[in-house]
């Protein structure tokens, strides 16, 4: 059997306007050249050629084949980008997904509202949901809230890894929000444009906690009890994120998944043992899945959409159909059509 899927992170619509970035765009990033992102150890390189239908990237029209799916595709904006430079990416990346999926207009639906998300899904198409990561944009203008959520955004991140004008991530464990990211957060909330608290270090989570009114997502992060890395929730936060209605995306990436990936490469058995955890802390309804395709090296058992029935039989195997349903997408589709815009 098929489960319908909604994956609340990758990376693809980033990867493939990188393609062609911009000159100027390009210089004030410092990055080198077109196709190629800033230096990090975290980025990979964007495929030289490849677009949303075949081939390239892991997520693809054809690797996504006939399951139902709802796909959340984040605007990634590096912390090398100024609020300016990123309010440019921003409408880069959104030009370009535009453009790709009007191409692929008998494959997608443009979704840009949480109501169309079903829809979408029932007839067959793939419902691509627009989301920012790192949505350092708002600090170069605070009405870009209203602009982003106007042309069909439904999720944002306040950071990625470093210092940032809004949050920090866990290069700087110990900075909490800024004043702008507080009224972001605020602005946000006013708008319905869902919090995802995936990257914020543990300081600015708290402070999140402290100061949002409705529930909120970590996108792609997986249980700190099972894998040591900072990146991923304390049990402390999921009960936060499970008390309030939220959910929690399952990330594929191998580092998230085992303590040592390159010595011990994980496997569908490893990504169980989040899952496992999760339910032992009463995640039922929060769990949700993350994939972080074309932003991450994934578990090699789930490394591309293809992959995604084979998963889903692991799945029903251990933890049995109602389960594996609201695992996939029944969780983050109830979520997205209770509280997004």
């Amino acid at each position: 059997m098929s489960y319908p899927v909604f994956d609340l992170h990758c990376d693809t619509a980033t990867m493939l306007a990188f393609q062609n970035m911009p000159a100027e765009l390009a210089a004030s990033a410092g990055m080198s050249g077109q196709g190629e992102p800033p230096a990090s150890p975290d980025l990979p390189k964007p495929p030289a050629a490849a677009d949303l239908l075949a081939g390239g990237f892991q997520l693809t029209a054809e690797k996504i084949g006939a399951t139902p799916w709802a796909q959340c595709f984040a605007c990634f904006i590096p912390d090398a980008f100024e609020p300016a430079c990123a309010a440019a990416l921003w409408e880069h990346v959104s030009c370009c997904l535009d453009r790709e999926l009007a191409r692929h207009g008998d494959r997608f639906s443009d979704v840009r509202s949480a109501a169309g998300i079903r829809p979408a899904l029932a007839e067959g198409r793939i419902a691509a949901v627009r989301t920012i990561e790192n949505a350092r944009l708002f600090a170069h203008d605070i009405e870009l809230v209203h602009v982003c959520a106007e042309r069909g955004l439904l999720m944002a991140s306040l950071s990625w890894n470093a210092p940032g004008p809004l949050a920090s991530g866990h290069d700087a464990p110990e900075l909490g929000l800024t004043a702008t990211g507080r009224e972001v957060l605020r602005r946000m909330e006013e708008e319905r444009v869902i919090l995802d608290v995936s990257h914020l270090n543990d300081v600015c989570f708290d402070e999140v906690a402290r100061l949002a009114e409705r529930p909120f997502v970590a996108s792609h992060s997986n249980a700190r009890a099972v894998c040591g890395h900072k990146r991923n929730l304390t049990d402390a936060q999921f009960a936060e994120i499970r008390d309030r209605g939220g959910i929690v995306g399952l990330n594929y990436a191998d580092l998230f998944v085992v303590d040592d990936p390159a010595s011990t490469p994980p496997t569908f058995d490893d990504l169980s043992r989040h899952i496992e955890h999760w339910l032992d802390l009463g995640g039922e309804r929060v769990l949700a899945l993350g994939s972080d395709f074309d932003g991450c090296d994934p578990v090699l058992d789930i490394a591309s959409a293809d992959k995604m029935p084979a998963l889903q039989e692991h799945l029903e195997q251990r933890f049995g159909a109602e389960v594996t349903e609201a695992l996939c997408g029944g969780n983050a589709l109830a979520f997205f059509e209770r509280f997004g815009r």
